[in-house]
């Protein structure tokens, strides 16, 4: 059920993340402003399905509006153009982004009332944990 993610969360930690950025091509000065961001998640779903995610940071905002299992191009927030889809797998969210030949998986899911993304790319793994706001 995509219910269990809706709501206002904001970053409490971050682990491996300017790694990650690097491996999926990250330049130096966008990893920086991604290491400093902290930022809020919203996601709601409206009447239809449609899922909207919209990370807002002191630098920008982004925000991606999709379907469970419907493939998209997202423009991601340090600037790739992917093809994207997010499928529900075992109460897990799970995003697949591919691009230039490349893939990466994000894995969010509900941990004792926590949201915890799980950024895959190859053998580098980075955990976002996110606290729900008010």
């Amino acid at each position: 059920m995509v219910e269990q993610f809706v709501g206002n969360w904001t970053l409490a930690s971050s682990e491996n993340f300017d790694e990650y950025m690097k491996a999926i091509g990250v330049g130096f000065a966008t990893r920086q402003m991604g290491n400093m961001a902290k930022p809020n998640l919203v996601i709601s779903v409206d009447d239809s399905g449609v899922i909207s995610m919209k990370s807002e940071t002191t630098f920008k905002t982004t925000e991606i509006k999709f379907k469970l299992n419907e493939e998209f191009e997202e423009t991601t927030a340090d600037g790739r153009k992917t093809m994207t889809t997010f499928t529900l797998d075992n109460g897990k969210l799970v995003q697949l982004q591919a691009w230039e030949g490349k893939k990466t998986t994000l894995e969010r899911e509900i941990q004792d009332g926590k949201l915890t993304a799980k950024c895959i790319m190859d053998d580098v793994v980075a955990v976002r944990t996110y606290e729900k706001g008010a």
